[in-house]
C-alpha cells in the first residue's frame, strides 16, 4: 500500500525588535530555507522587510517579535508577529526622494499574497505567502 504522509515544515524563532534582530531575522530565515532546500529568493526580502518594520513601527521595549516560516504543500507563509496590534500597516507610495517608506510596496509586489491578521492583545501578524512552484524560482 503507498500512502503518501503530508509534511509540515515550520521554524519559529522569538528576535529583539532593534536592526539587529532584523537583521538576524533574515539571516536565520536564509539558513532555514537553505536547510529545506528552498529558493532564498523572494522569501529573503520579504522577511527582512517584515522583520524591520515589526522593529521599527512594531517596537515596544521588552517585548519581542516573532518569525515564523513554514510550508504546507506548494506554499512557504512568511509570518512576522508583533506587539502593536493598534499599528496596522499600509502600503503607501513615498515621495520619490524618501530615503524609506518602500518595504510594504516590496513585500506586495514579491508576495502573491499578503496581510494582517489580530492577534491576542496587544498582537498583530503580518503575514505573506510564497508558491514555491513558480517558475524560474
Amino acid at each position: 500500500m503507498n500512502q503518501e504522509t503530508a509534511v509540515i515544515r515550520n521554524f519559529s524563532v522569538l528576535l529583539s525588535p532593534t536592526p539587529r534582530g532584523a537583521r538576524l531575522a533574515r539571516l536565520l530565515a536564509t539558513e532555514q530555507l537553505r536547510e529545506w532546500g528552498l529558493p532564498l529568493h523572494p522569501a529573503e526580502h520579504i522577511v527582512a522587510e517584515l522583520a524591520v518594520n515589526a522593529a521599527t513601527h512594531g517596537r515596544v521595549p521588552g517585548r519581542d517579535f516573532r518569525l515564523t516560516l513554514y510550508v504546507v504543500a506548494d506554499t512557504l507563509r512568511i509570518e512576522v508577529t508583533d506587539t502593536r496590534g493598534d499599528r496596522l500597516p499600509r502600503v503607501e507610495l513615498p515621495a520619490p526622494a524618501a530615503e524609506s517608506g518602500r518595504g510594504l510596496v516590496l513585500v506586495d509586489a514579491l508576495a502573491d499574497s499578503w496581510g494582517v491578521a489580530p492577534g491576542l492583545p496587544p498582537r498583530k501578524t503580518v503575514w505573506a505567502e510564497i508558491g514555491l512552484d513558480r517558475s524560474g524560482g
